[in-house]
């Protein structure tokens, strides 16, 4: 059953209580390949005109940008499987673009993703929306069945290798009481998400595919969790009604990169990566002196 009691929208009863089980549910597939061939080339036109979509820039909240990644975070399909995890009052915390070209050789090394939310409660879901297929050889997410039953673990800033690059922003990653021994791939086909929970340990390895291979992944919260720093942010209602007002509202984009959405985009990312910082002295469990 969904998570108000009902019967879910678009996954099983045994689904719905494997991800909740297991933190992560894949393969579920959202819309068919040619939408997701449809998305990749409106992505790819948008870089043609304004440049790699990088984490940190237009990669990041990337839904207060472009038309394209607004139209998959209200994805009727998406939003139906994410309201049977989470419930039907549906904020957007934040998106980001995952693009790896082929053969390249940066990952993301094993994490969670509430080390650097800094929400309460810890109920976000991640839906990683597959724009190109994403298979084990092109670095698809691993993650570690039931590890978000363990708590929030600490993190370290951990030096890479020359010419490796991670695509962490601080690249903070678990590196101690790690147990690999039952992490599983969660491949996908264009078109396909998978989820997983904020305290779900994770991580993907290098591209070694022919094609590149692109994601999108959708940070999800029920309206009733809050942000525990003294910033106030916002964060996109996408379903339902908000009764807690813990954020602010975002505005949907009329254009790619129009002049009101980069204005709003740019405000936002100063609070938002202003947020991150002060979590990293007063919330994460990331040892900032390695």
């Amino acid at each position: 059953m969904a998570a108000d009691g009902t019967m879910g929208k678009r996954l099983t009863d045994d689904q719905i209580e494997r991800y909740h089980r297991e933190g992560y549910l894949s393969p579920i597939r959202a819309f068919d390949r040619a939408k997701a061939v449809e998305l990749r080339a409106r992505m790819e036109s948008c870089e043609a005109r304004f440049g790699t979509l990088e984490i940190g820039k237009g990669g990041s909240r990337a839904h207060l940008l472009w038309t394209w990644v607004d139209e998959v975070v209200h994805h009727p399909a998406v939003l139906d499987v994410i309201e049977d995890v989470i419930g039907p009052d549906i904020r957007v915390y934040t998106v980001t673009i995952w693009a790896k070209p082929a053969g390249d050789l940066a990952y993301v090394d094993w994490h969670q993703d509430a080390s650097y939310f800094g929400l309460d409660p810890m109920e976000q879901v991640t839906a990683w929306v597959a724009l190109s297929d994403a298979s084990e050889e092109a670095g698809c997410v691993n993650v570690i069945p039931r590890s978000h039953e363990v708590g929030l673990m600490h993190h370290s800033v951990k030096e890479v290798k020359s010419g490796v690059r991670t695509m962490l922003p601080r690249g903070q990653s678990i590196t101690t009481g790690l147990d690999l021994s039952t992490a599983v791939a969660m491949p996908l086909a264009a078109g396909e998400i998978s989820l997983h929970h904020t305290l779900a340990i994770h991580g993907s390895g290098p591209n070694r595919s022919p094609d590149r291979r692109i994601g999108i992944g959708v940070s999800y919260i029920p309206a009733h969790v809050r942000f525990i720093g003294s910033s106030r942010l916002s964060a996109m209602l996408v379903r339902g009604t908000d009764r807690h007002g813990h954020f602010d509202d975002e505005p949907r984009p009329q254009g790619d990169y129009d002049e009101a959405a980069r204005v709003a985009h740019q405000a936002i990312c100063a609070r938002y990566f202003a947020s991150k910082r002060e979590l990293e002295v007063q919330y994460q469990p990331i040892d900032l002196s390695a």
